[in-house]
């Protein structure tokens, strides 16, 4: 029997799946949740992160890092430039 990404079981076919699912739905069948081992805390915080830098983040700031992303890119495809300022 197959594995999803994270160990789960899941049927080989279609419609295996689709029984599971009616009868998780149910009640028939508990709904396996497996835990990450994170805190529930730590993932909030982790997800507002991204966007707390950003907000934070002059557009000068923004520039100079999409600048060297740019440019590292295009080193590691040809390795001849050099990294910008």
């Amino acid at each position: 029997m197959p594995t999803g990404p994270k160990g789960q079981k899941r049927p080989a076919d279609v419609i295996g799946n689709a029984v599971r699912v009616m009868r998780i739905a149910t009640g028939d069948e508990a709904d396996d949740v497996i835990d990450d081992g994170k805190d529930p805390a730590a993932k909030s915080l982790g997800a507002k992160g991204g966007k707390k830098r950003a907000a934070n983040m002059t557009p000068e700031r923004r520039t100079e890092i999409a600048k060297q992303a740019a440019a590292k890119r295009w080193q590691s495809l040809s390795g001849q430039f050099p990294m910008l300022p």
